[in-house]
């Protein structure tokens, strides 16, 4: 039996493959935080790069945001060769490193972003190439979806994860879902993710299956999320929740009762989102989360666990 990640030091993780990952994670019956950070923007300590402070706080799982393989830039990271980018903070930090990938209507996301620092860029396009760009610089997950406005659809994920699981094979974990509408009308609601939209992720590859935390998204509810997540389960896939509407800049008795809610669903991995401020979640309601999924014994240790071990 695969050690729990809870328990697992920096060594252990590297020597793990993407399946004794994924069963180290569900070992860990819903204690396992991932925190969202984004890499171009300034970092909050100015010299420390955003996903090293979100792994101080305790987060086991790094999602990197607006990461483009292509181009990888991580503000604060010390000089490497971009090729090197993720290895150096997986030594800096010692944590699964995961990256988001985007199946976008290139004309919604243009309309929604263009111009701007969220701009889409190639190398975070949901390509099988971008997937293999990602797993051969370290990348341990790679999750498909969608910033807000991209248009990215359940069937643009459903493509590209077919594509990205023939390309890749079990060299990743592969995550798929939607925090929010993504731009797409009719997606919304109750309708960002179907129990027929987990059936074909899960038929396509998926290993977890991605949706918003309740109270996070109009209609989604303890009930919705908790019939999403027991039908995960049932198709083999573990679950991850997500805050992926900026209220991981809320105030810590709202981040504290949504991880509640989150947990009660059955949740496997508790994501919490990048724009508190932009960049990465408040400090503050990292470590409330993590508190209340797992207490303070075991966020302590994750925060105090030396990387060298």
């Amino acid at each position: 039996m695969t050690k729990r990640l809870l328990d697992c030091t920096a060594s252990e993780l590297s020597r793990f493959t993407s399946r004794e990952l994924l069963g180290s994670i569900a070992g860990c019956e819903g204690r396992v935080l991932a925190c969202e950070t984004i890499g171009v923007t300034p970092p909050l300590l100015g010299d420390v790069t955003n996903a090293e402070y979100a792994a101080a706080l305790s987060a086991d799982i790094l999602l990197l945001n607006m990461f483009d393989v292509q181009a990888p830039v991580l503000q604060a990271l010390p000089e490497t060769a971009p090729q090197d980018t993720v290895r150096e903070l997986k030594r800096l930090t010692g944590r699964v490193i995961a990256v988001n990938l985007e199946p976008v209507d290139p004309d919604v996301a243009d309309a929604a972003n263009g111009g701007t620092l969220w701009q889409m860029t190639p190398g975070r396009m949901a390509t099988a190439e971008n997937a293999r760009l990602a797993a051969e610089m370290g990348v341990s997950m790679v999750l498909l979806t969608g910033n807000p406005g991209n248009g990215v659809c359940n069937d643009a994920l459903l493509s590209s994860l077919r594509d990205i699981k023939r390309e890749v094979g079990e060299r990743l974990i592969l995550a798929a879902g939607k925090m929010h509408a993504s731009g797409v009308p009719g997606e919304g609601g109750s309708q960002i993710l179907t129990e027929t939209d987990i059936d074909a992720f899960a038929d396509a590859g998926a290993d977890i299956i991605l949706m918003p935390a309740p109270g996070t998204v109009p209609g989604i509810t303890l009930e919705t999320a908790h019939a999403l997540i027991e039908h995960a389960h049932r198709r083999g896939c573990l679950a991850m929740t997500a805050i992926g509407t900026s209220q991981e800049g809320a105030d810590v008795e709202t981040v504290r009762r949504i991880a509640l809610l989150c947990k009660m669903a059955g949740a496997d991995i508790h994501h919490i989102g990048d724009t508190g401020v932009p960049g990465m979640a408040l400090p503050q309601n990292i470590l409330a989360y993590s508190i209340a999924i797992r207490g303070e014994r075991h966020t302590y240790r994750r925060m105090a666990t030396s990387i060298n071990r």
